[in-house]
């Protein structure tokens, strides 16, 4: 399997897009980590490594990582639009707490054989599908 920057790479070489050490440079941080992030985050990562990438830098590459499905939209929170990175990694939804934010990714097989329903039933071609599930962890319910 490819590596994020031969994905990247192909994908730009295909668009006819410049690639960038700087792009790399992003790329990397994003991959480094399994978390969640926005792009204030991830300019202030950078920033803390002494990496010098403007923020302009990072909003001009995030549509491209989306098309070339390095990342994703995970969901949007105050104000702001949070990613991930799914290359390389199984498709799984997120349970979401409303108190205190924590996200938990979980895996659930029913939702293929969804998909696959619903895609002979109304003649579909599913590429995927993103679900959030919204509630209060136990920690915030009071179920301890």
């Amino acid at each position: 399997m490819k590596n994020e920057i031969e994905v990247f790479r192909e994908f730009a070489r295909e668009k006819g897009l410049r690639n960038t050490p700087e792009r790399e440079t992003i790329i990397r941080e994003i991959f480094a980590t399994h978390e969640h992030f926005d792009v204030d985050e991830l300019y202030l990562r950078l920033k803390r490594k002494k990496k010098k990438i403007s923020k302009p830098s990072i909003y001009r590459l995030i549509p491209y990582l989306l098309e070339s499905n390095l990342i994703q939209e995970a969901y949007f929170e105050d104000g702001r639009q949070h990613y991930e990175h799914i290359y390389g990694h199984k498709p799984h939804c997120h349970l979401r707490c409303l108190g205190c934010g924590k996200t938990i990714e979980f895996e659930e097989g029913s939702l293929k054989r969804l998909e696959k329903k619903l895609a002979e039933k109304y003649g579909f071609t599913i590429k995927g599908h993103k679900l959030e599930v919204f509630g209060y962890c136990s920690k915030c319910s009071g179920n301890t």
